[in-house]
């Protein structure tokens, strides 16, 4: 609360000195002082509410200062923003347009993609049924599986066949055998595929033979009456082994010969359609005489009268029967004089594993 200038300066005064007063002025100037006190009491009575309301006001005023201070900070944060937001609209507004491109892109790309799809789906239920049919009855996994049967029963069946024919060998010196001919040519030069005309086992090779017999043929130029009548014969009967053992391979393997063989056991034949030897006129005579035409393309596996020329042809060619059902199986042959080397790797590799598994 204000208090007025004159009270001020009266104060001031009576600081300033000691005032006189005469005593018959006591009383006049307590009325004055007590006038002054109640003044002065009135003045403080009226401060209070005042100091309060202005202490309010103070507080009031700090207040929206404090709030203009905070307003003024969020007026610039939220121009900032505001900042942002626009950068942020305008990077949207591209971003926008960018999308608007990749979405037509990929309706460009989608479309062979469904399209694809389909054809995927619908691939995938054909190799369903594929599937079915692969595998089901009839199917190549169960034809698959029949193969594997049949070889097995083909190489039972063989086996026995080697059980009945085995072919053995052992490391003696056989006789020489020569595989001369009087024929103009073979289907590989001379019967023995090369240009020489005697053919002599190696000591080194096992000397073959089936049943214990084995496949001798006498030297052209050395085949005389006396010859060993029994070998000729003990030779015979194992080309009629080896007849019946060829023919029941082919039979169980279904390949049909390129040369015909005709079982008669020691006196078996084979048949060319086309022989490339030259017949002697003997062998033409007796047989026009006889009516017998069709015989001369078949020629003996034994040896006849003195001649040996048809019997070593009719061995040569039932190696090649050999030779082609080895090549039926993949193997090479061992050549054109190894009837019974032939005929043993072919039962070995027929009762190999490796025959199921192909």
């Amino acid at each position: 609360m204000h208090s007025s200038p004159d009270l001020d300066i009266d104060a001031g005064d009576e600081a300033d000195a000691v005032k006189v007063v005469e005593w018959q002025d006591v009383r006049k100037e307590l009325d004055r002082l007590c006038g002054l006190s109640s003044a002065l009491a009135e003045a403080k009575r009226r401060k209070d509410p005042l100091s309060q309301k202005l202490q309010s006001l103070i507080q009031e005023r700090e207040e929206s200062l404090r709030w203009s201070n905070e307003l003024e900070e969020m007026k610039e944060r939220l121009e900032a923003r505001k900042l942002v937001l626009d950068d942020l609209l305008t990077q949207s507004i591209r971003a926008s347009g960018d999308a608007k491109s990749q979405r037509e892109h990929l309706c460009v790309v989608i479309r062979p993609l469904l399209s694809a799809a389909e054809t995927l789906s619908a691939s995938h239920v054909k190799l369903e049924e594929d599937n079915k049919l692969l595998y089901g009855e009839g199917g190549h996994g169960h034809l698959k599986i029949l193969r594997q049967m049949l070889r097995t029963r083909r190489r039972h069946m063989i086996a026995q066949v080697a059980a009945i024919f085995p072919v053995e060998g052992s490391f003696e010196q056989a006789p020489e055998v020569s595989m001369d001919t009087k024929y103009g040519g073979s289907r590989s030069g001379n019967c023995d595929g090369s240009q020489s005309s005697h053919v002599s086992r190696s000591p080194q090779m096992p000397s073959l033979s089936i049943l214990g017999l084995r496949v001798t043929v006498p030297p052209l130029k050395t085949m005389t009456l006396f010859y060993d009548t029994k070998e000729l014969q003990r030779s015979a009967g194992a080309l009629g082994y080896i007849t019946h053992a060829v023919l029941l391979i082919a039979s169980y393997l279904h390949v049909p010969l390129r040369y015909p063989l005709f079982l008669g056991g020691s006196r078996s034949y084979i048949h060319d359609y086309a022989p490339s030897i030259e017949l002697s006129p003997s062998d033409l005579t007796s047989n026009s005489v006889n009516g017998l035409g069709s015989k001369l393309t078949d020629f003996p596996l034994f040896l006849e009268g003195h001649n040996t020329t048809r019997a070593v042809y009719a061995i040569f060619l039932l190696n090649k029967d050999l030779e082609q059902l080895l090549d039926y199986m993949g193997i090479q042959s061992l050549g054109p004089h190894h009837v019974l080397a032939n005929l043993r790797e072919l039962l070995r590799i027929i009762q190999s594993e490796e025959f199921i598994d192909k």
